[in-house]
Order: C-alpha cells, then structure tokens, then sequence
C-alpha cells in the first residue's frame, strides 16, 4: 500500500455492530422498532418528549453493557503510530472509540453520553437518564435534550471535515451504509480532490462504486489487518 500523510476515516454503525449495538438500518434494527419520525426528529421531540427521551436512556443503558472491538482498538493503534495527519469521524453516538483508546474523535452526528440544553445551549457530560427532566448543569432549567443530530439538523463541525477531506490524499470508510448524506457524500468529496478511497464493510454500501478499493468482511478483522498493512508500508 502507497504512502499517505494525510488519512480521514469515516466510521458508521457496522464497526459498532460487532461489539453488540443495533444498527438502525439492518433487518431487525432500531428503525423497525420506531418510526424515524417520531424518535429522531425534532418534531417528534416536541409531539412526545417523553417517548424521545426513554428511547436514548434506552439507548445509553445499553452501551455500558458493551465495549469495543478489535476494529475499534486498531484504530486507536493507527492513530497512535501514524507519522502523518489523521481525522476520525464517526457518525456514530456511541462511545466505543475512546473506550478502544482513541483521543481525538469528531463526532458529526453528536454522542450518546453529552446532554444539550435547550435553554442555554450549553453541553455537558452525561451519563444518567433524561426521562425525569434533570437540572441543565449549568442554567438548572429541566431542559435538556440528547446530544445527537436528528434527522433535519445539521452534524457538527462539517468546514472542519471538508476542510480535511480537501487535503486528504487517503479516504477510509469503515462499516457505513453509504445512505445518510452529508456523509455519504464524502467518498466523492476526496475522489474529487485526488485522494485514493478505501472501502471496509460487511457488504457494498450504497455507495460503493465510487470507491476505488474494496475490501468485504467483518470490521473486527478488516480492520486490524488494514492498519498493520498500513503501518508497515
């Protein structure tokens, strides 16, 4: 494998997947057990905030129940031993990357662990349930809300992301659907800026064609056989 300096990777639900966390897309995942509209949305924020708010307690529960994977530890290796310039954006809510040993992840769609108020828009760490309306840490207004980009809202810090996929001269995605846009656009984003691209994933993503290299398993040994590949180019 070519020599690279500068590496975006982009994580989705199928590196989680093997640790033990529903996708929401596969068969049997979160969205056939709610409707997108009224979980995700911020309308069905405000129709039924109590249903919103037990589902991501649901959600949050269950991820201490869980840890990472091999997948999520070669990446933490990679970004330990990479000479170069390294960005992970995960579109993913979880935490499994920072239990794995990454420090520096960008996460575009907002984590399951953060509480957002809605009064003075101020975010803080959270690991408790939302259900009984706790204090806002910082205002006391019971007005906080999970931390995650819902469907109609805009993912975080995205001149950040393009700014690196600009100058990326490798693209990796890793375990996405190529469904979800902006980040399914991505791949496009670094083809056009001469970036060589990099598929990892259980199967070809919606996406897939516009990738140059693909390679179809599971992440948990993908991964890890990419990053040694890649380290030892």
């Amino acid at each position: 494998m070519a020599d690279f300096d500068n590496i975006v990777i982009l994580t989705g639900a199928g590196i989680s997947a093997e640790s033990g966390i529903d996708t929401f897309r596969s068969a049997g995942g979160l969205w056939e057990q709610h409707r997108i509209e009224d979980v995700a949305t911020p309308e069905g924020f405000a129709r039924n905030p109590d249903l919103v708010l037990g589902f991501y307690d649901a959600r949050r529960e269950a991820l201490s129940k869980v840890g990472p994977n091999p997948a999520h530890t070669a990446l933490a290796r990679l970004e330990r031993e990479f000479s170069g310039n390294l960005l992970l954006v995960t579109q993913n809510v979880d935490d499994l990357h920072e239990r794995g040993g990454c420090s520096q992840v960008l996460h575009m769609h907002g984590e399951l662990k953060s509480a957002l108020c809605t009064s003075c828009e101020v975010r803080s760490p959270w690991d408790a349930p939302m259900s009984q309306r706790p204090a806002c840490p910082v205002c006391q207004a019971p007005t906080l809300r999970p931390d995650v980009v819902w469907f109609g809202e805009m993912p975080y810090q995205m001149e950040r992301i393009y700014t690196a996929l600009s100058q990326c001269d490798l693209f990796v995605s890793i375990g996405t659907s190529g469904a979800v846009y902006p980040a399914a656009g991505f791949v496009q984003e670094a083809r056009g800026h001469g970036a060589e691209t990099l598929e990892l994933n259980l199967e070809p993503s919606e996406g897939s064609h516009f990738f140059s290299q693909a390679r179809y398993g599971k992440a948990g040994e993908l991964v890890p056989a990419w990053v040694d590949e890649l380290l030892k180019a």
